[in-house]
């Protein structure tokens, strides 16, 4: 998973200091978040904008291209198309039918996260859409072994826009970074200069906040 912010550096300070990261350069300007010397996020430079400031969550694939074609036959779109990242990898951004931005991930050298399901790393995704039955036959189709095979146990899940979220909010992807404890991860957060958009409520996947950055990039908080 990658952000998009305007202040690169400003985005080191806050989650260095929220979740313990340090940071290594990688190609084109971005940088690598690490958690005990393991990547487990991006920080990039949004050059747009009028582009949103947000956190992308990435799906890996042993196919990117192929990917896109399944994507574009469901109804998805294909914003930017595959392209390499350094030896990392090859990226591609997308959409599903009703515009929720995400990416795709063909591994290089780096295959994913080094770390999750600990605190300061990655812990769930959570999909807000207003046609849950599009979204259900969607990336059911896309990702089916993932998420029903017989040794699946995704990280990812999908709800309505008005569970949460006013419901004039666009469909999205919501990212969730496992804390030990979510009021002290909300105390911190308001001292760094972001703000508690949802306060904790809980979900069948644990207790969740939601919060912003100082820069306005949405994320939440999660206590499993």
């Amino acid at each position: 998973m990658d952000a998009q912010l305007p202040d690169v550096e400003a985005g080191r300070r806050f989650y260095g200091e929220l979740f313990g990261w340090t940071f290594e350069d990688q190609p084109q300007g971005t940088v690598r978040a690490l958690k005990d010397g393991k990547p487990v996020a991006s920080l990039a430079h949004k050059t747009d904008g009028r582009l949103p400031t947000v956190w992308t969550v990435s799906f890996t694939t042993p196919d990117a291209e192929a990917l896109c074609r399944r994507i574009r036959a469901a109804g998805g779109q294909v914003v930017s198309p595959p392209a390499p990242f350094g030896d990392l990898g090859v990226t591609a951004l997308v959409t599903d039918p009703e515009g929720a931005v995400f990416s795709l991930w063909q591994p290089g050298t780096t295959p994913g996260f080094g770390r999750r399901h600990e605190p300061g790393a990655f812990a769930w995704v959570q999909l807000y859409t207003r046609d849950t039955d599009t979204a259900n036959a969607f990336y059911g189709g896309l990702f089916r072994d993932a998420l029903f095979g017989p040794d699946a146990d995704p990280d990812f899940g999908r709800a309505p826009v008005s569970d949460v979220f006013a419901a004039e909010m666009p469909p999205h992807f919501l990212v969730h970074f496992a804390v030990e404890d979510v009021d002290a991860g909300l105390r911190e957060v308001t001292r760094l200069g972001g703000r508690v958009q949802v306060p904790p409520f809980e979900t069948s996947y644990g207790t969740a906040a939601v919060v912003t950055d100082n820069q306005g990039a949405s994320f939440a908080l999660l206590h499993r």
